[in-house]
């Protein structure tokens, strides 16, 4: 039996846009992930770069749920003694308001040089404009609201139900 093998040369990349103001950060990322991966796509293979690019608008007005801009931190690391700092969450979004986006992102990413390659992918931009109008990027709406207990449910469109006819009225 034959497996169909994704090769590099062979894919066409897309570009979607996406509009982040007031997406939760984490649900958004998860969005994000599948798509810069390649798991949205039939010929997703692990191990070759079949995702697609993306580019996220508005970065500054994600949200997070509950009290997470003040009881989340964000640690980094310089290598030297004494060197590890820590900065709440509010503080980095008024600092640089792609990182918390791009760290939530980047944490669902794979951990190798496969998922660095896929994280070249991602365009996050601090406002409405973006300067890859060239390649064409389809909209994409992201999910929005809580998820229900049993994932994502998508309502179908209501159909207009037939016009009940009126019986006639009695005369007596």
């Amino acid at each position: 039996m034959n497996c169909y093998q994704a090769k590099a040369n062979e894919l066409t990349k897309q570009w979607y846009v996406i509009d982040a103001t007031d997406m939760v950060v984490g649900r958004l990322a998860a969005q994000i992930a599948p798509i810069l991966m390649g798991k949205h796509r039939p010929t997703y293979t692990p191990h070759i770069d079949t995702g697609d690019y993306v580019i996220v608008t508005n970065v500054e007005k994600v949200v997070f749920t509950g009290n997470k801009w003040t009881q989340k931190f964000y640690q980094r690391y310089s290598g030297h003694p004494g060197g590890q700092k820590e900065e709440q969450a509010w503080k980095l979004l008024k600092r640089r308001p792609e990182r918390v986006l791009e760290l939530a992102i980047q944490r669902m990413m794979p951990k190798n040089k496969l998922g660095r390659h896929m994280m070249a992918k991602l365009k996050l931009v601090a406002g409405p404009n973006h300067e890859h109008q060239a390649q064409n990027p389809i909209p994409l709406a992201a999910l929005t609201g809580r998820p229900t207990s049993s994932g994502a449910l998508f309502a179908a469109s209501k159909t207009p139900a037939a016009p009940a006819t009126e019986a006639p009225a009695a005369t007596a």
